[in-house]
């Protein structure tokens, strides 16, 4: 069934939503004060200038200008209508609104997207069956236990099993209704064109699900039970997967990463899965390339501090610093879980055992700067002096990245010990590093100096008075009604105000009371609701003064008696250029008693 939302059902699921609660499925936030804080979900930020008002309901970024109540956040976030959004919220709150809405059947691209993902849950649960329950995958069942993997773990992780023959998926999805087009265009099939047929892209493989943030079925990693290359395929790049944006067991990692306070970040998903057995339940990993900004952003926004732990090769090594240095400047704290040359987590794990593991690796890690003193250490004979010397200088231009003086004096300190050098003549040269890296490092974006012209003008006296008398109209039915009468007909000076109090006048007349996130939902546009969020947000005294206000509505309206001023000016010049001189001397008496009057 279909249709209109009652009002009185919206309401509803709004008294039985909490924003901070929806708001923490995507952003990781801290309180200060009243409201929470966290890094913007709708903007790329290394400090946080997203704010959540419990006590409002409502949001509000101070960086891009964002804000609304709970269902603007979910229809920004997930891209919903706002029917969708209320029915989400509802089913959440067991609310049962007797209404379906399903935008899929009005946006083809939409359908196709979530065709797609049916497909993949489909093929998800298919190939588990096939791994769990049939003679087929035995053979792939034994090699998965023989490697430790518990039927927990299959479970889990629904880990399964692709036939060899070159079209079961194909077969049992065309029966089920999925169109070939649609398949390849998924990455399921792939054309052979010699042949002018289809057949499976997997095929004779334990295959491993993977998922976007929300938990969809997006595409597959097939590992091989032969020494057939390659050892791991992955799926395409499609509209529902693109490797830069997806990190493996997100959405499974995510309320453990808030709840610890901490990530760690594995080079493939073999050694993620593996950590998981041995207990490392906030696990991620990138799904075969490099770590993306995109891939930084998602982690930044759920957690603060990331430990790395990459393979303990040269190249996972590389990997490892380079990876650190964009977690870094992205605004996490880094610190990397070092494995023994040569090994990978999961053949430490199967080596040496989990609470080793645990123990040794991830809770021994080093900080990024402590880690690469140990990697410039590698290869070198510190007993020679000219070796030592250059030792020091690396470590010495790596410290000059630091932004924390505390943080350079710390590992200072441990140099001047180790070698017995003097702390005052070390900081002297890290001066020295530090002003060439100045003189020789373009300004960034953040160092770039503000022209005069370009700095952000202080607001005028009216405009500040016009949003701090709607901030109380918002909290008070009451003074809604005293500004109205006070202003007696005059409007806000600026329109997009006065559409804010015009509305609002409209909501308390309608019998509501102050109700912010009520509101925000039937304001009639984005801009508005947006800037309702950034008023609501203003500190302002819960019960004014009665002269606080006074002072307010006389400076909006001292605004357009000035208004009136300069317009009564414009005539008197354009009566005295036509020699109207009689009524120029009215116009004249007009400005005074104007000016009087302010």
């Amino acid at each position: 069934m279909t249709g209109r939302i009652p009002e009185e059902t919206v309401q509803e699921v709004l008294r039985a939503t909490d924003i901070v609660n929806v708001v923490s499925e995507y952003v990781q936030l801290k309180k200060q004060g009243r409201n929470f804080f966290g890094l913007c979900p709708f903007h790329g930020e290394n400090t946080p200038s997203f704010s959540v008002s419990p006590e409002k309901q409502i949001y509000h970024c101070f960086g891009c200008g964002a804000g609304g109540n709970v269902f603007k956040f979910l229809m920004d976030i997930e891209g919903v209508s706002f029917q969708e959004a209320v029915q989400k919220l509802a089913d959440k709150a067991g609310i049962e609104l007797r209404v379906r809405f399903d935008r899929r059947a009005e946006d083809p691209a939409l359908r196709e997207r979530e065709r797609m993902m049916e497909a993949h849950l489909f093929l998800q649960r298919f190939y588990h069956h096939l791994l769990v329950h049939t003679k087929e995958g035995q053979e792939a069942l034994d090699y998965l236990q023989k490697r430790g993997f518990t039927k927990e773990i299959i479970e889990e992780f629904q880990i399964g099993y692709a036939p060899a023959s070159r079209d079961a998926a194909l077969t049992v999805l065309r029966k089920r209704g999925f169109p070939q087009d649609l398949l390849e265009k998924a990455g399921i099939i792939v054309k052979r064109e010699e042949e002018d047929a289809y057949f499976d892209r997997f095929r004779g493989r334990i295959m491993f699900p993977i998922h976007d943030p929300g938990g969809n079925t997006v595409a597959f990693s097939g590992r091989s039970l032969s020494d057939a290359a390659p050892k791991y395929l992955n799926s395409p790049e499609t509209k529902i997967f693109q490797k830069g944006r997806i990190l493996f067991n997100f959405h499974r990692a995510r309320p453990k990463i808030r709840k610890k306070g901490a990530a760690v970040l594995f080079e493939g998903f073999a050694d993620c899965i593996s950590a998981y057995r041995a207990g490392i339940d906030n696990g991620i990993s990138v799904m075969g390339t490099s770590l993306t900004e995109e891939h930084v952003r998602l982690i930044r926004r759920n957690t603060d501090l990331v430990i790395l732990c990459f393979d303990g090769d040269s190249a996972g090594k590389r990997a490892a610093v380079r990876a650190g240095e964009m977690l870094r400047q992205g605004g996490c704290q880094v610190r990397v879980a070092a494995l023994p040359e040569g090994l990978d987590p999961d053949e430490y794990i199967a080596r040496y055992g989990p609470e080793k593991f645990r123990r040794d690796v991830i809770e021994n890690s080093l900080t990024l700067i402590a880690y690469k003193m140990q990697l410039f250490r590698e290869g070198k004979n510190l007993a020679d002096e000219g070796e030592r010397a250059r030792y020091i200088e690396e470590v010495q231009k790596e410290l000059a990245s630091l932004d924390s003086p505390v943080e350079q004096e710390i590992y200072l300190r441990q140099l001047a010990d180790e070698f017995s050098l003097s702390l005052d003549a070390l900081k002297e040269n890290q001066r020295k590093i530090q002003r060439a890296k100045r003189r020789n490092q373009p300004l960034s974006p953040s160092r770039v100096p503000v022209p005069a012209e370009r700095e952000k003008k202080l607001k005028p006296a009216h405009y500040n008075a016009e949003r701090l008398l709607i901030a109380h109209m918002l909290r008070s039915r009451t003074i809604a009604v005293k500004v109205r009468e006070k202003l007696a007909g005059q409007s806000f000076s600026v329109s997009e105000h006065q559409k804010i109090a015009d509305c609002l006048y409209d909501f308390y007349e309608n019998g509501n009371l102050p109700n912010l996130s009520h509101f925000l939902a039937l304001l009639p546009d984005e801009g508005l609701q947006k800037l309702t969020a950034e008023i609501a947000m203003l500190p302002v005294k819960e019960e004014p003064e009665e002269q606080e206000l006074n002072d307010y509505i006389k400076s909006v309206l001292n605004y357009q008696k000035l208004l009136k001023i300069k317009e009564k000016e414009r005539e008197g010049k354009q009566a005295e250029r036509e020699h109207n001189y009689r009524k120029a001397a009215e116009i004249a008496m007009e400005i005074l008693q104007l000016r009087k009057s302010l």
